[in-house]
């Protein structure tokens, strides 16, 4: 498939384009303001179709870093964003080693570390605050770093990355068809189409793409999970470490941020994942009586949260069986980072295998579109190719740990906290999977 520069659009048929400009600041009180720069919002003339060379759906960490990644490359892009502006909602996510790697080759880490503690190491409570194992990071891996990232920091800093026009705000994605041509016609909520050569679907964990092509909804892992940020304005004093306490189908933690914000999650088993309740006096509440025998400080932390960062949410995943489950890409459609292969938390990888999708499609990409040696259709199966020995038994991994952690019954849990914790878990083995190579770009 022959296509134009990068740098250029294709050009329109009889169409006239304009785009609203929105300017916002977004603010944190312990964090040095980013200013977001102008959005633009395409108005596409009715029963008009736009059209683009490649497109993104979704402006979350795979869209904006596959984004990212293909400017970096020459590669431009048009990233559809559903919600008005970014979605700098809710709490926090580990950022290891492999994470900051991809960070740095797309030369964004050095914006995002300043703002962000550097954990030293890993403690283990039981319920009744006896210290089972603790662990140095850099002893057990002296090339690990750890740092527990805002969601709303990490998003603005990989936008400001990208030319001021290439997010389309306010355009959500209500029907995906394939032309005879094998380019995508993209219908969005407004009614406005956009014809796409490519699509890299960046959509999160209910994907319409990937439920278009054939992926079934992912599967609840039987544990529900309450977050948070304690906010600490006059300065916190934890120490640098993630400190987990294990209980009996319950399990909570908490890692400094900032100097002035700490992450805590408890994770709890649940038989099915229940209503959605956003109402933060009820979230709150629930939270407490979980842990309200447990650490009085993770209870202080919890007292210190505001209620704009308390979630509730199930733990979900997709386990990609081989030969049974659809392939990551159809045509020149695919998927990266939780569209594709969603995982439970409990491994720390979920937004560091997104990362690691992206730059690994990109390069990809961007090799088929200027070399033509390869097509685009075989460059997403070779990206499959790569991935996928990887992200399944990641997948899995994280699944058995977070079933290895939720134990509730009193005897498995006394063995796991005064033999298996203690004396048999070694961490150094348990970060291999944050080992991964990619040159900058």
């Amino acid at each position: 498939m022959a296509f134009t520069s990068s740098a250029q659009l294709l050009q329109y048929s009889s169409i006239r384009t304009s785009f609203r400009l929105r300017t916002r600041t977004l603010s944190s009180s312990s964090q040095p303001q980013t200013r977001i720069r102008a959005n633009p919002r395409p108005v596409i003339a009715a029963n008009l179709d736009a059209k683009e060379d490649i497109v993104i759906v979704g402006a979350g960490i795979a869209g904006l870093a596959t984004a990212v990644s293909l400017h970096r490359l020459g590669i431009r892009t048009r990233v559809l964003e559903q919600a008005e502006s970014l979605r700098t909602g809710g709490t926090s996510l580990g950022l290891s080693k492999n994470g900051w790697k991809v960070l740095d080759a797309i030369g964004v880490g050095n914006s995002v570390r300043p703002h962000f503690l550097e954990i030293q190491g890993v403690a283990i409570r039981s319920e009744d605050g006896r210290l089972l194992r603790s662990f140095s990071l850099k002893e057990e891996d002296p090339s690990q770093e750890l740092r527990a990232v805002e969601r709303k920091v990490l998003l603005e800093s990989l936008m400001n990355e990208l030319p001021s026009d290439t997010i389309a705000f306010s355009s959500g994605l209500s029907k995906i068809e394939r032309h005879e041509s094998g380019d995508t016609m993209l219908e969005l909520e407004d009614g406005s189409r956009l014809s796409a050569k490519i699509v890299i679907a960046c959509d999160g964990i209910r994907s319409p793409v990937a439920k278009w092509m054939g992926f079934p909804e992912p599967t609840y892992a039987g544990h529900l999970c309450f977050r948070g940020l304690g906010s600490y304005p006059e300065g916190q004093s934890f120490d640098q470490k993630v400190q987990y306490t294990y209980g009996s189908g319950v399990r909570a933690g908490f890692i400094p941020i900032s100097k002035t914000k700490i992450y805590w999650f408890i994770v709890f088993n649940s038989s099915s994942p229940g209503p959605k309740i956003t109402d933060p006096l009820i979230l709150r509440q629930q939270a407490q009586e979980l842990v309200r025998s447990w650490s009085p400080e993770l209870l202080n932390i919890i007292n210190h949260t505001p209620d704009e960062t308390l979630i509730r949410t199930p733990l979900v995943d997709r386990w990609l069986w081989p030969a049974t489950s659809p392939p990551a890409s159809t045509g020149r459609v695919v998927l990266v980072g939780d569209a594709w292969h969603p995982m439970t938390p409990n491994l720390g990888q979920g937004a560091c295998c997104a990362l690691e999708d992206s730059i690994v499609l990109a390069k990809k990409l961007a090799e088929a579109i200027k070399s033509k040696n390869v097509s685009v259709e075989e460059a997403f199966r070779e990206y499959e190719r790569e991935r996928w020995p990887r992200i399944f038994p990641l997948t899995i991994r994280a699944h058995l740990v977070g079933a290895f952690l939720q134990w509730d019954n009193p005897v498995v849990c006394s063995i796991r906290n005064n033999v298996i914790v203690p004396k048999l878990v070694r961490l150094g083995p348990m970060l291999q999977h944050t080992n991964f190579e990619c040159e900058p770009l």
